[in-house]
């Protein structure tokens, strides 16, 4: 009996979706670009669980703090094009710091996998601070010395200086690695405010340690409908920011739709959700074109709105 050939291209054919299917080989590893205890951070954690569900293999977070976030960014631009090492990669890094300092990186270095959650903020002080609203914290940075903040991306840097710009108070950035970091200095004494996430502020709100003033979001926190935007306050500022994750461009393309495919259905997970919503992440199910679409609207919205408020770029 002869055998029968199949052609190439069949082979091919066929040969194609086992391809695919071969990824991930191994353990993956995510990289976060703030420090171990930050928002960021456990956000990272909760959707690297969820999605080795989705995987069948194990992510290992690593920690690459620094420089506002965009250490790990500009770290992982550099390295070689491979869907197992994925990167979180927020809109500050993307939207933000790029118009306010030397970043070692573009958008176009990498091929986005997924948007998976939108970060709330909020201006919090402790407890026994003197200032018990929004208008007497500005009023105090008012005064010759000013009122000094903390803050560990570049959205929390924009919410107070435009505060300030608007109203000619003055806010002095203390800059610290995390949000665990900027939480930690406020408790202490070293710092006189923060604007923060809900996992940073509101626990220590419920424990008597801290005083919520505003959030600096777009909207009221739903976790503290009571507490005023900024813009009720009658200050038109406001920051937005959002959580997704990247590989180095060049990867392969069906390596980086199985990822894609394991976040949007990992976000879905009722634990994930469920987690994010108590750390005070909204979650979101953003495809990588979508993420992508909106980083770079936010390049230009957020370049604008820097221009307009003249705010100085960051020596680094």
């Amino acid at each position: 009996m002869k055998s029968k050939l199949l052609p190439l291209s069949l082979i091919a054919l066929f040969a194609g979706p086992a391809m695919a299917s071969d990824f991930p080989k191994k353990e993956l590893t995510m990289t976060v670009n703030y420090g171990a205890g930050s928002n960021t951070d456990v956000a990272s954690r909760i959707i690297a669980s969820a999605m080795e569900k989705e995987l069948g293999k194990s992510i290992v977070v690593e920690n690459r703090a620094g420089a506002l976030g965009t250490m790990a960014v500009s770290w992982l631009a550099k390295q070689a094009p491979d869907p197992h090492r994925v990167g979180v990669v927020t809109y500050a890094t993307q939207a933000i710091s790029p118009h306010l300092m030397k970043v070692g990186y573009t958008m176009d270095d990498f091929q986005w996998v997924c948007g998976f959650g939108r970060y709330l903020y909020g201006v919090a002080v402790r407890s026994d601070s003197p200032h018990k609203t929004i208008n007497d914290l500005i009023a105090a940075a008012k005064k010759d010395k000013g009122v000094s903040f903390g803050g560990a991306s570049t959205p929390n840097l924009i919410a107070l200086l435009e505060l300030g710009r608007i109203t000619g108070a003055k806010f002095v950035q203390i800059p610290y690695n995390s949000g665990a970091d900027v939480r930690a200095a406020l408790l202490g004494g070293h710092i006189e405010s923060m604007v923060q996430n809900p996992g940073d502020i509101l626990p220590h709100v419920a424990t008597g340690e801290m005083r919520m003033l505003a959030s600096a979001s777009p909207i009221r926190w739903p976790m503290a409908p009571d507490v005023p935007t900024l813009k009720d306050a009658g200050y038109p500022v406001e920051v937005d920011s959002w959580i997704g994750l990247g590989v180095r461009a060049g990867a392969p393309a069906d390596a980086v739709k199985r990822l894609e495919d394991a976040c949007l259905k990992g976000i879905k997970h009722p634990d994930a959700a469920e987690k994010l919503t108590n750390i005070g992440i909204v979650p979101v199910g953003l495809t990588g074109e979508q993420y992508r679409d909106a980083l770079k609207s936010g390049y230009q919205k957020m370049g604008a709105a820097i221009k307009a408020a003249n705010i100085p770029r960051i020596s680094n």
